[in-house]
């Protein structure tokens, strides 16, 4: 029997009644888990600065993927290996979900001072002004701290932030991008509809100043528009690998490369240019989904039975 495209076994067609209430349950859960938590940091007159508020943003970051896991256990009366955390997928994705943000992140940068809204700054001022409000200043050049943290970025951060990404990835690609496509959704409007609801989930820490400090109201739409364009990178990770440890690499590979730019240019609008969820960096989000669909990546076409029913087989492997 075809969905949409996907083969699933005779016998074992999923309810999309049943699959919609399960996405609007995990909606209403993981929106209020992460709000509430989020919220808290507002209502304790913290800042995301502080101790007490990275650590409540960090535990609400997992609030999609709880809700992800009670929804498929409780609600769809599912196994929790529905998700695909128990998987690793096929790993020649794990090369593109490593270095892609990186890739991005210096086109980004690099765009950014080909248009003249930002010129790179050899003395790192911005660098310093930050260094200075933390203590004396380091024993080594800043330009060595940049090289080392870049280094850690491109190298390191996908797996230090995976226990963070992965709370994340459950839910946004191990769980809601699937069930919308076993509801009838077409793979398009299913990559965006993701990342739409992605990019809205986090409009409470946005408002409160994160990624984009001097845009607290207009941060929330562009971090939509970022989220939809980067949703649509990772669901390909998810749909193309397989496992959603591939979209979690590339998210903990975005954390850990995102900050870079603000570091090296100057002057730094974070809703104009430098990182990827400024506007000049969604140029290379863009560029990218756009060369996914001209080759042909993106709809994938999936042979074989049980692309989607993640409850008992891999999906087989796309044809290309």
């Amino acid at each position: 029997m075809s969905l949409h495209g996907f083969e699933v076994r005779r016998g074992e067609t999923v309810s999309t009644n049943i699959q919609r209430r399960g996405i609007a349950w995990f909606v209403f859960l993981a929106v209020g888990l992460s709000w509430s938590l989020w919220g808290a940091v507002w209502l304790c007159g913290l800042t995301l600065g502080t101790t007490a508020g990275k650590l409540l943003v960090g535990l609400g970051m997992w609030g999609p993927g709880l809700s992800a896991l009670a929804v498929t256990r409780f609600v769809l009366r599912e196994d929790w290996r529905t998700t695909t955390l128990n998987r690793l997928g096929r790993k020649r994705y794990y090369a593109w979900a490593w270095l892609l943000p990186a890739a991005g992140t210096l086109i980004a940068a690099l765009l950014t001072v080909a248009f003249g809204v930002a010129a790179f700054d050899p003395e790192f001022q911005k660098f310093k002004e930050l260094v200075s409000k933390t203590g004396p200043a380091p024993p080594i050049p800043l330009g060595a701290i940049v090289l080392i943290q870049s280094l850690v970025g491109v190298f390191l951060a996908p797996v230090i932030n995976a226990p963070f990404a992965v709370g994340e990835e459950i839910g946004w690609r191990g769980f809601l991008l699937p069930r919308l496509l076993q509801a009838g959704v077409r793979q398009w409007p299913a990559l965006v509809m993701s990342g739409l609801i992605w990019g809205l989930w986090h409009a409470p820490v946005i408002v409160q100043g994160h990624n984009y400090p001097d845009h607290p109201l207009l941060g929330v739409a562009l971090m939509t528009g970022f989220t939809i364009l980067l949703g649509i990178i990772l669901g390909w990770l998810q749909l193309a690998s397989g496992s959603v440890w591939v979209p979690t690499v590339a998210h903990g590979a975005g954390n850990g490369i995102a900050g870079l730019p603000m570091l090296i240019l100057t002057p730094h609008d974070s809703a104009i240019g430098g990182m990827l969820t400024s506007l000049i960096g969604w140029i290379p989000l863009a560029g990218f989904i756009v060369w996914l669909a001209w080759s042909g990546r993106l709809p994938l076409r999936i042979a074989g039975e049980a692309a989607t029913e993640y409850t008992t087989s891999l999906p087989q492997p796309p044809v290309t």
